[in-house]
């Protein structure tokens, strides 16, 4: 099984270390299903390869994008594979749309956590009176 070390982004380039007993037929950078760029991993040693990915253009957009790196058996340019091996998730987030969505979750959260404490509290009380 393969592990990826995440070693960040900078410049546009997502890098990291991949491990494990043989390296992938291929590794690819996905977002919804569609394979937006693939790796070369340079071996580093007989059981970890460097890779390297170019973030493309199209996902430097307002909002919250993910994107899966992933490993399969695909041959370079055929569709990603649906039980390729997911190795990393990278959530990119921009734009002034973020704002609002992030202040909608941090309510959402806020609420949830309110109602949490008031069950609880409920909860504490109904077991005192036993």
């Amino acid at each position: 099984m393969l592990t990826f070390e995440d070693h960040g982004v900078r410049g546009g380039i997502w890098r990291g270390c991949l491990r494990g007993e043989t390296a992938p037929a291929r590794v690819i950078l996905v977002q919804h299903g569609e394979i937006l760029a693939e790796a070369v991993p340079v071996a580093e040693r007989k059981d970890a390869w460097h890779l390297a990915l170019s973030l493309p253009a199209e996902v430097l957009t307002s909002g919250v994008q993910t994107l899966l790196l992933k490993s399969d058996d695909g041959a370079p340019g055929e569709d990603a594979r649906p039980d390729g091996q997911v190795l990393a998730r990278l959530a990119l987030m921009a734009g002034r749309p973020l704002d609002a969505d992030l202040m909608a979750e941090v309510a959402t959260l806020r609420a949830e956590l309110e109602l949490v404490k008031r069950e609880l509290r409920r909860f504490a009380a109904d077991h005192a009176r036993r």
